[in-house]
């Protein structure tokens, strides 16, 4: 299927693909703005901007956003992570044209209407308290935290009572200034429709937006030191939570370390971790490793919930796991099986349309191209024993995890 990109003249890009064996279109803009830039006293605020977004602009107040692709039986909605803003919208693609303009006007003319704030203060406050009483969710944001300390990346994305409670108007038209560079956002639309008829609708206002440059760089992050922090909480299991900083998104290894993860950890049955804790022992109900690359580091971790009294037993469990990695290469079938398993999924993630327009969106911000699958599976093949050796030596060296248990009271 081909891509079309172009970059309009405030250095704004639209990405497209047409598929014309679906009913749906898939559009949204990404932006490379995120929780890490945000100062110290600003923590939370790119996620409320995401929530604000909804609750007003010059022309439409919050039921006339809500209701425009509900309607219609589409899907409109937002997300932020550490490093991106994204707002989208699914829809038949006979409303295509309402749902860019919807998009562009919630991520460019909001107003942040103060009664609004207020609102939207104490349903971050309510999202604040369910994460909290979900330590499932809470040990990854303070493994973040233990890992990236004293750093933007460490901080929670939701932020702080003290921060979401003190936000003002002023305070996202500000951020919002500072932060946004044309020049890395992108609009991206995946779906039955063309590209004429897709810039049709969106060029033209996209163009009206003023060329805007930065000055703001962000902080990167060089000062690890690996811990290990116990936590009494009220949870009737013992949680574990192992990490470290790993590769970034520029760092030829990256593929390779994807697909590593996916031996140990990965969301398959058949992962490492998978069939010696649960399918072996009985220790766990879930255990899972992950691996997310940022623009300047990357994050490695490992997270499992059991018995106190198997807590010890399982540690050892993972640590013997990632120790037979280090220590003796895959066989040539455990490789190919390793490799096409990584690669399946691929495959079966790129049929996810709605995800793939996010995906070329952010890939168009981070790398200024989109690599096609066939390249990506090329690098994934071409990944030697001796090289994820290599990998796990470095990646799951002991002395380089840090730990975080939640204990129960």
């Amino acid at each position: 299927m081909h891509l079309n990109i172009k970059e309009l003249s405030n250095g704004i890009r639209i990405v497209h693909q047409e598929v014309t064996y679906t009913r749906l279109v898939h559009c949204g803009f990404i932006l490379n703005i995120g929780s890490r830039d945000e100062d110290k006293e600003q923590e939370g605020l790119a996620h409320f901007w995401e929530h604000m977004a909804f609750k007003g602009t010059h022309k439409r107040k919050t039921f006339h956003i809500i209701n425009r692709l509900e309607s219609l039986g589409g899907e409109l909605n937002a997300y932020t992570t550490k490093e991106k803003v994204c707002f989208y919208a699914s829809v038949l693609k006979d409303h295509y044209s309402k749902a860019a303009e919807l998009l562009y006007d919630i991520t460019f003319n909001s107003t942040f209407p103060e009664k609004q704030i207020e609102k939207e203060r104490q349903v971050i406050l309510e999202e604040m308290a369910m994460y909290r009483d979900s330590p499932d969710d809470s040990i990854q944001d303070d493994l973040d935290a233990l890992v990236f300390e004293n750093h933007a990346l460490g901080r929670n994305i939701l932020g702080t009572e003290e921060t979401v409670g003190r936000f003002q108007q002023q305070d996202f038209f500000d951020f919002i200034s500072t932060r946004l560079d044309t020049s890395q956002l992108v609009f991206s639309v995946v779906g039955n429709i063309s590209f004429e008829k897709a810039l049709k609708i969106i060029e033209g206002p996209l163009r009206e937006i003023p060329r805007k440059r930065t000055l703001y760089v962000r902080s990167g992050f060089h000062d690890y030191q690996p811990k290990f922090k116990t936590v009494q909480r009220d949870v009737t299991q013992s949680l574990c939570a192992i990490g470290r900083p790993a590769y970034s998104l520029h760092d030829p290894n990256r593929f390779k370390l994807y697909l590593l993860n996916n031996i140990l950890g990965g969301p398959s049955m058949n992962s490492r971790l998978n069939l010696s804790l649960r399918e072996n022992y009985g220790y766990v109900y879930s255990i899972e490793s992950s691996y997310q690359p940022f623009s300047d580091t990357g994050f490695f971790g490992i997270y499992f919930g059991t018995e106190e009294k198997t807590l010890k037993k399982s540690r050892a469990i993972v640590q013997r796991e990632m120790e037979k990695l280090r220590s003796k290469k895959l066989g040539s079938n455990q490789l190919h099986s390793a490799k096409e398993q990584a690669i399946g999924q691929m495959a079966m993630a790129e049929e996810n349309y709605a995800a793939l327009m996010l995906v070329y969106g952010k890939s168009l911000i981070d790398h200024n191209k989109i690599d096609s699958l066939d390249s990506i599976f090329e690098q994934i093949r071409a990944t030697t024993a001796e090289e994820l050796l290599e990998i796990a030596q470095d990646i799951f060296h002991p002395d380089q995890l840090s730990y975080l248990i939640y204990t129960p009271n």
